[in-house]
């Protein structure tokens, strides 16, 4: 199993871009897909992007499409979220999860195995 750890998070203003990175424990990274999922203070944790196995498949919530791109390097046992055009409804805690699934990446949550600590995000206006 993969333990993930996120770094990258900080304060930025709006329009402004951050990149996200996981770097996930494990000789194994290769085999699960990973995703980035954010929860705002008071509301639900919700998905954000995720990525397959290979890198070959990518999915993303309808809010960060065009503006976030999910990558990874399974040489570096990391995964990255680059995030442009940033507003202040991105300002969350961002985690990164691993999911043991094949083919497409999972979206919903309760596929994920294991989740990483959490990084601030805060956007300002």
């Amino acid at each position: 199993q993969v333990q993930p750890v996120e770094s990258g998070g900080g304060l930025v203003q709006t329009g402004g871009s951050l990149r996200l990175s996981c770097a996930a424990s494990g000789r194994t990274f290769s085999t699960y897909a990973m995703g980035w999922f954010r929860q705002a203070p008071g509301k639900e944790r919700e998905f954000v992007a995720a990525i397959s196995r290979s890198g070959g498949n990518t999915a993303y919530a309808d809010s960060v499409k065009g503006r976030f791109t999910i990558s990874r390097d399974n040489a570096k046992n990391t995964v990255y979220l680059q995030m442009n055009s940033l507003k202040p409804d991105d300002t969350a805690v961002y985690y990164c999860a691993a999911s043991n699934t094949w083919g497409l990446p999972p979206t919903v949550a309760g596929r994920f195995d294991s989740w990483g600590q959490g990084t601030q995000v805060t956007v300002s206006s």
